[in-house]
């Protein structure tokens, strides 16, 4: 991907922590406050319908119980995972990527979603969440960006969608990190920001990638990582940067 499409800033779960996460209230929020790029974290129910969930379990976003990958989407349609949040909040949905596509897509906003497995399932999760992605997005001049802490996700993601382009989510830069991204063909790599420094900056770039951080809260961090170049900042924080 020569021609980079995406913005520099990235409202991380929509709005990250001022609305409740990976709901329709979040992503509002976050254009609410002029974000054009979202991330999401998404995930397969027992039907495996793709819907938005950054934990494997339902009790901290939601008034559910137990495994979500347990769970029809029907079940999971019918939870309350607003009130979490606060109570203004109260009776928002799960959210599946079928709506929030129709709502980017309707908005010019753009999306990054983070494939999200429940143990188990990762080559599975890889490979449905980018089959509808790529169907959902079809004909969009700009694609969804698959990223992933799971290797085996991204594989799955490539084998059922080459066409999307993908990003390696790393938390440590582990022994073969930047070996894996190629491997995988992506485009992007997606660091914990206190990894990035300008060694790091420039192995990515040189590979022809691009250098994503998360999750940038703070104003002298974000300087401090615009300085380097890194090319996308994922923020809690929607309400506090002014976005270039």
């Amino acid at each position: 991907m020569k021609n980079w499409p995406y913005p520099r800033w990235i409202g991380h779960r929509g709005a990250g922590q001022l609305a409740p996460e990976n709901t329709l209230a979040a992503f509002a929020l976050g254009a609410h406050h002029g974000y054009r790029m979202f991330e999401c974290d998404a995930k397969l129910s027992a039907d495996e319908e793709v819907f938005l969930l950054h934990d494997a379990t339902l009790e901290r976003t939601t008034n559910g119980k137990g495994m979500a990958a347990a769970m029809s989407w029907a079940a999971l349609s019918r939870l309350d995972a607003g009130s979490w949040h606060s109570p203004a909040c109260a009776g928002e949905p799960l959210l599946t990527l079928a709506s929030l596509a129709s709502w980017c897509i309707s908005r010019a906003c753009l999306l990054n979603i983070e494939i999200k497995p429940t143990p188990g399932t990762e080559r599975r999760t890889g490979e449905v969440v980018a089959r509808q992605a790529m169907r959902l997005w079809s004909g969009q001049a700009v694609p969804p960006l698959l990223t992933s802490f799971s290797v085996e996700a991204l594989a799955g993601a490539r084998h059922a969608a080459p066409a999307l382009p993908r990003g390696l989510l790393l938390e440590t830069l582990h022994d073969g990190w930047l070996q894996q991204a190629r491997a995988l063909a992506c485009v992007a790599v997606v660091c914990h920001h206190p990894l990035w420094n300008t060694a790091t900056v420039a192995r990515v770039h040189d590979a022809g990638m691009r250098c994503l951080g998360y999750t940038v809260n703070d104003e002298a961090v974000a300087q401090q990582l615009m300085a380097l170049g890194i090319d996308g900042i994922i923020t809690d924080r929607v309400d506090r940067f002014k976005l270039d």
